[in-house]
């Protein structure tokens, strides 16, 4: 799993953390009107706008509001973010298998192939840390825009000949620092698109699902690619989408303004930026732990991805088996998912967060009797599955973030999710050297669960609303003592 709602669109949220109730050190700021779809759904070929036909008028039945995925599909600044969003995904998922192939092929190295995939993972904390002000310093659009056309410059280079092992390795770095601040940014642009309600996080959940899809889909199409064209040429493709995420984004949303303001990590040196908005973020309590909660059960959860091949090697499956091993976590979170986001609504996917995080590593204790093929795949998609709390948690967190932090906050929020996972992959790479693999993964679950256990507990602890009773709870009895 990498790093990602029936209710209609007019469905008041719910919010478990109120903006108007943000933790110190920031100060209490006013809660923001719930937006309904009329502010939303701005297309002019959506229900609300449409030209009235035969038979419209006061007695007239007022046309059906488009509800759920298709309320936010009816949004066409969405839907140009959800396109650009599928083209540079899926180039992206193949440069990185054609680019592997292309580094094997001049060097014949294997270190230096996996190392290849590697840096996809290991620059997103450095360019999540020192480029995250970036998010909140310059108007969205055009963030976006310039770093699809980084991107496209990088890749571009790459098909140069002449370009060394050790060039391509630097672009690969390159490319994966921009990523951050691309997808942060993006995020962040969501809440000014689709506002902060219930359309935020169904578009959010949308995203999810399509990087999920990508990640079966690009690699199937990059196999399939390289067997016409050369490693080269199939990088060109990741050109030519970057250049259309970049067209997409540039003509199909709009240009508004940047969201930093003075007072909050704005001003002086972008990296001084970058570094106090990080600050402000992480010394927050509640953000903090919200952070947390989208990070530690994402860092266990790989270790049977990780191990898919040594596992499928101890228990003597076929060699297909380990596509099937790859796939079934993220099979799981797609169909689970799509269930949270079509099937409840937003005050029952809130209610879900808590004890669905809480459980979901649980399945992985499967692998402690050494299961054959089919209960494995089993436990993946459970564990896949249980990855649909994020859908709840993406409310908290635009909830409890400023605006004026949110790009930052959210850039840092996709650079650490990246570098745990990537973290927990090694760590249980090496935990495999030591003790079977069967026994490392079930061993993930349970330190997993555990850690979640007392995050939950810090969650609960910093729900606004919780705080709120115990200080009018304890002013109350300071009162009476007083009396």
């Amino acid at each position: 799993m990498p790093t990602d709602s029936p209710a209609p669109a007019d469905t008041p949220r719910t919010p478990p953390a109120p903006a108007a109730q943000v933790p110190a050190p920031f100060p209490e700021r006013a809660a923001l009107p719930d937006p309904g779809p009329a502010p939303t759904l701005r297309d002019t070929d959506s229900p609300a706008t449409a030209a009235p036909g035969p038979g419209s008028g006061p007695d007239a039945p007022a046309p059906a509001t488009p509800r759920g995925y298709r309320a936010v599909f009816a949004v066409a600044e969405f839907r140009a973010v959800f396109a650009a969003h599928l083209l540079s995904l899926l180039g992206v998922v193949v440069s990185e298998l054609a680019l592997t192939v292309l580094v094997y092929d001049l060097t014949g190295s294997p270190l230096l192939s996996a190392l290849t995939f590697a840096l996809g993972l290991l620059p997103y904390i450095v360019g999540g840390t020192l480029f995250a002000g970036v998010a909140d310093r310059y108007p969205a659009r055009r963030v976006l825009v310039v770093c699809d056309l980084l991107c496209a410059a990088c890749v571009a280079v790459m098909l140069v000949p002449a370009t060394p092992v050790a060039g391509l390795l630097a672009l690969r770095c390159l490319v994966a620092a921009i990523a951050p601040v691309f997808t942060g940014t993006r995020m962040a642009a969501l809440t000014d698109i689709l506002g902060e309600g219930d359309l935020y996080v169904l578009g959010r959940s949308l995203l999810r699902i399509v990087s999920q899809s990508a990640m079966l889909i690009g690699f199937g199409a990059g196999g399939v690619l390289l067997t016409v064209l050369s490693p080269r040429g199939a990088i060109t493709v990741t050109v030519v989408t970057f250049l259309c995420s970049a067209a997409l984004l540039r003509f199909g949303t709009r240009d508004r303004p940047a969201r930093a303001t003075a007072g909050h990590g704005a001003g002086g040196t972008l990296l001084k930026e970058s570094l106090s908005g990080a600050r402000l973020v992480l010394g927050d309590r509640r953000i903090r732990a919200l952070m947390l909660l989208f990070w530690l059960p994402a860092m266990f959860v790989v270790a049977p991805e990780a191990l898919a091949a040594p596992y499928a090697d101890a228990i003597g499956a076929p060699p297909a088996a380990l596509g099937l091993l790859l796939c079934a976590m993220a099979v799981g979170h797609i169909g689970a998912e799509l269930f949270v986001g079509s099937a409840l609504s937003p005050r029952n996917r809130s209610r879900i967060v808590l004890p669905v995080a809480a459980a979901g590593l649980l399945p992985l204790l499967v692998y402690a009797v050494r299961p054959g093929l089919p209960l494995a795949l089993a436990a993946l998609a459970l564990a896949g599955a249980g990855a649909a709390y994020v859908i709840g948690l993406d409310q908290w967190f635009v909830d409890a973030v400023p605006q004026e932090l949110r790009g930052r906050a959210m850039t840092l929020l996709t650079a650490g999710l990246m570098t745990v996972q990537g973290l927990g992959m090694a760590l249980a790479g090496l935990a495999a050297e030591f003790f079977p693999v069967h026994q490392v993964v079930a061993a993930s679950g349970i330190i997993g669960t555990v850690c979640t256990l007392l995050l939950v507990a810090e969650v609960r602890r910093t729900d606004p609303r919780r705080m709120s009773y115990t200080e009018e709870r304890d002013g109350a009895d300071r009162h009476v003592t007083s009396r």
